[in-house]
This record gives C-alpha cells, sequence and structure tokens, in this order.
C-alpha cells in the first residue's frame, strides 16, 4: 500500500500523519484501532492477524 492511501486511512481515523515515515504512520493506525503496533516488527515471523489491512506489506521481503 502507498503512503498516500496510508495518510488517507490515518486521516479517517482522525489521525494527523504529519511528517511520520510509512512505518510509524502504519504502527500509530494499529494502535488506534486497538492493536498491536506490530508492523514491520520480528512479530511478523509468528504473526496470526490474517485479517490485518497491513499483512501483506508486512510480510513482504524487507518488510520488517
Amino acid at each position: 500500500m502507498n503512503v498516500q492511501s496510508i495518510r488517507e486511512i490515518a486521516k479517517g481515523l482522525e489521525i494527523k500523519p504529519g511528517k511520520l515515515n510509512k512505518t510509524e504512520l502504519i504502527r500509530t493506525i494499529q494502535t488506534t484501532e486497538g492493536n498491536f503496533a506490530c508492523f514491520g516488527t520480528d512479530y511478523v515471523d509468528s504473526c496470526g492477524q490474517l485479517g490485518c489491512l497491513w499483512r501483506e506489506d508486512c510480510l513482504k521481503p524487507g518488510g520488517k
């Protein structure tokens, strides 16, 4: 997912994206949604969040 799309999601959740990079922005969204801020962390190796909006990006090589 591109950064502009992520910024739109953030705005919809009343998050001000400011100068956050993609990873920081996704983690802020995860926290706002009440989820773990796990995007791009080592947690991906044991992640069971099959419905996560960020899963595809997170699992890409170099995503963590």
